[in-house]
Parts: C-alpha cells; structure tokens; sequence
C-alpha cells in the first residue's frame, strides 16, 4: 500500500460553505433516519403486524424482503435524477428526493396493519417502499457533489465526508427513537399498538426542516458554470454507460462490500437476530436498540475521520485499511452478539463500524473524482444504487436464511467477508484520482485513464494532486 502524504491548506469556512455542510449533513440525515428507521422496524415489527398470517419463519423473510424491494427501485431513482441533476441541477432534485421520501415515511406511520384492512395492509407498505427507494437513489448523488463540488482544494474528502455523516446520524436518531419508544413510552404491548408509528410521523418535522435549511443554499459552482455554458448532455445516462459502463460495475462492487456490512449489522439485521425469542440470543428489543445507537456514534466519528485522512493519503489507501479492518472484525461480531451481554454487543457493533467507517467516509469524493463533469450526477447515483442492489438489498433477507438453514450466524460472516473480499479487489482496481480538477474544462482528463493498477497509485494520487 503506497502512503502518499497531500497538501491540505488551511481553509477558513465562509458562510455559505457552513450552509452547504449543514444543508448536506440535514438532507442524508433525514434520507437515513427514515430509511434505517424502516430497516429496524422491519425486523421488529413489521412481520408481526403486515405479514404474521405468512407463519413466524416466513413473516420475518418476507418483512426483510420488504426492506430489499426498496433497493430495486434505487436505480431507477439514480436514473431520474441523474438525468434532471446533470440537466437542471444539483439543488432542485434534492429538495424533490426529500419531500418524497419524508412524505413515505410519514404514510408509512399512518398505515392501518392487516388486522385492520387484510392484504391491502402489506401491499400499500410496499408501495411507500419503493417510493422510498426511489427518492433514496437520487437523494445521495446531489447531496455528495453539493458538498463536493463546493470544496476547497484539498478537502475534498472532508467536505465530502458531511453527507457522509448524515447517514451514521440517521442510524442513530432512528435506533434512539426506536429505544425510546420500547424502554420508555410504550413497553410491552402498547409498542406493538401504537408505539413504533410515533417515529415515523416525527419524520414531517425533519422535512420541514430540511427543506428551509436546503432552499438557502446555492446550487453546485461546477454545475453552474456547466449551465453557464449550456454544455449539459442532452442524455447523461446513456452516455454514462456508453463510455464508463466497466468503471460504473467496478466502483459498484466497491459500495456492495460496504453497504452488505452496515445492512446486515447496524441497518436492520442485529436487531432481529438478537431479540427474536426463538433465536440464538433472545435479548430484550431496548438494550439491543441502545448499543446499536451506540455503535452508530462510532461508525459516525470513523465516517467523519475517513473523509480527513483520505485527503492526506488518498482515497484507494484509506478503503485498504477499512477493508482490513472490516474483514478482521467480522469474525468477532456474532461470536461476541451471542454472548447475550449487551456490552459486548456494543463491542462487537463498535470493532465492525471501525472498518464500515474507513470504506465509507471517503467514497463521496472518490465517486466524484471518477466521473467528467457533464455525466458526474448520473455516475455517482447509478453506481450508488448499483451497489446497493449488490450489497444491501437482500442482505438481511439473506443472512435470515443462512442462519436457518446453518443454524449459526458463522454462515452470515463468510458471507460478509465474501463481499469485503470482492469490493477489495474491484478498490485495487480503480485507479485513485485523489485531488483530479472536477470542472467542466477538464472533461479529457476525467474521462481518460479511469482504470489503473495498484501498483500505479502513487503516481495518479501524486498526479491528482498537482492537477490544481
């Protein structure tokens, strides 16, 4: 692993740079919490309530399967506002992503359970899941280049990593709502009842929120001057996989490692594993909530450390550690879950989010330093829901099965590492572009040279760097 150490000026934050931060950090954070609080209550709830006449087994498998459908639609959300966000802008699609995917999640707590209305009960869920899933496919490309495109030079992965943040956030004020609602307001039955809906109702004042904080902000400068000069590809999509469709699959693979771990542990999985009482653990639905809680301030704080450190060592040398970390702890994490101590839970949580951290803080300035200009939104989106779908979609549906079927969580840690395995050879792949110009009058030098051999790094992040 080459280390190569980058300039990074001291960069006082104008106004307007603390209003994009805030503004991109608030929009994820609202995207997530109402994405993870759905994953966590799917593995609660949802199969009592929605999917219960299905029989204990298969209710669980198909509340999980509700969580994977969202994904499939992801694409065609990254293909909507690729195409809009390359053509009309960063700042108009997100505000559009936010108020679908609040409004969802707001439906989604008003929603009668099958006692109630029968099957239409589980189709509507449905229903507001993939609108869920499109609005999350288009929210994380505008939000990353809003944040990205308005760095200074040198802390790109920094500015990059607020997006970032927001979803480990999201994961936390999703698992806190969630622990206060069981431990709190509404134990026992009452949680069942009523309890988990008070969540997602709280979702329509984040919207508001959001949306106030997202109107005062300015759109993109690289998009701006690409509108300027009215050089927008008239069909960004199909050139994106006319000229770029190996490097889309390649840094898809790299996410799929990513998200399949922070799926099947913090995103929805560990909460059923290990408060299902004819399981293997059998613990209490409010200690589980509040480690997890906990393990999200970690995954949050090495989310935010990776975006800095990929600045001073590059991108593709900051996923090389977090792919060790994360194929290492990986095999502590259930070992140390059936303990049933809600300690070592949180430990084990905690080891695996150091690794899921290191593979994600960085990856908002990595997409964007892969693709030109003209086509970045459609590049960074689709490859996002690519390796969503690869990764996480059916994650935990998976992992539910390999654990009935083996009898022990053993099976869903191959399983992770697999994936690890694989997004660390496509990271080795990619060439690192760390500090790559990211305007419109350098297209040619975005667009050629995209896939480079490891042992190359230290020339293209040398070269990167000294593109300003």
């Amino acid at each position: 692993m080459s280390t190569v150490v980058l300039e990074r000026p001291r960069v006082r934050m104008s106004p307007e740079l603390r209003r994009v931060a805030f503004a991109t950090v608030i929009g994820t954070t609202i995207e997530w919490y109402d994405f993870f609080l759905y994953a966590s209550a799917a593995g609660l709830v949802f199969a009592q309530l929605f999917f219960q006449p299905a029989g204990p087994q298969a209710a669980i498998l198909l509340s999980f399967a509700s969580v994977g459908v969202s994904f499939l639609f992801r694409p065609l959300g990254a293909f909507l506002a690729g195409h809009f966000g390359d053509r009309l802008g960063r700042r108009v699609v997100l505000a559009v992503t936010l108020i679908m995917m609040g409004s969802s999640t707001v439906l989604i707590g008003l929603l009668p359970t099958y006692a109630q209305i029968g099957i239409a009960a589980p189709v509507l869920l449905m229903l507001l899941r993939i609108l869920q899933g499109i609005s999350t496919g288009g929210e994380w490309g505008g939000a990353v280049l809003m944040a990205v495109e308005h760095a200074p030079d040198g802390r790109r992965g920094r500015f990059g990593a607020f997006p970032q943040i927001g979803v480990p956030i999201g994961l936390l004020l999703a698992s806190g709502m969630l622990a206060l609602m069981t431990g709190v307001i509404s134990p026992g039955e009452a949680f069942l009842e009523w309890g988990w809906r008070v969540p997602f109702l709280l979702s329509f004042v984040l919207i508001v929120v959001g949306f106030i904080v997202r109107r005062s902000v300015d759109e993109s400068p690289v998009f701006t001057e690409i509108a300027k000069r009215k050089q927008q590809s008239k069909m960004p999509v199909a050139t994106l996989f006319r000229k770029h469709w190996l490097l889309v699959i390649l840094a898809a693979l790299t996410f799929a490692g990513n998200n399949a771990a922070g799926y099947m542990t913090t995103g929805g999985y560990i909460q059923n594993y290990a408060t299902n009482p004819d399981g293997l653990v059998g613990m209490e639905r409010t200690p589980v909530l509040l480690a997890v809680t906990g393990s999200a301030v970690v995954w949050l704080a090495m989310t935010w450390i990776a975006g800095g450190v990929s600045d001073r060592i590059g991108r593709r040398n900051t996923y090389i550690i977090g792919w060790c970390v994360q194929l290492t702890t990986v095999f502590l994490l259930f070992p140390l879950v059936n303990t049933g101590n809600v300690w070592l839970l949180f430990l084990g949580l905690s080891l695996f989010t150091i690794g899921n951290g290191f593979t994600y803080g960085q990856q908002a300035a990595f997409f964007a330093e892969l693709f030109p200009a003209s086509i970045r939104f459609s590049g960074v989106s689709i490859t996002y829901a690519l390796g969503a779908i690869l990764g996480g979609a059916f994650a935990p549906l998976i992992a539910t099965w390999l654990v009935q079927q083996s009898g022990t969580a053993f099976s869903v840690a191959v399983y992770i590492a697999v994936l690890t395995v694989i997004a660390f050879a496509a990271t080795l792949v990619l060439r690192d572009r760390t500090g790559i110009p990211l305007g419109p009058d350098h297209e040619a030098e975005q667009s050629v040279g995209q896939i480079y051999g490891m042992k190359h790094s230290a020339d293209a992040v040398t070269a990167g760097s000294a593109g300003y």
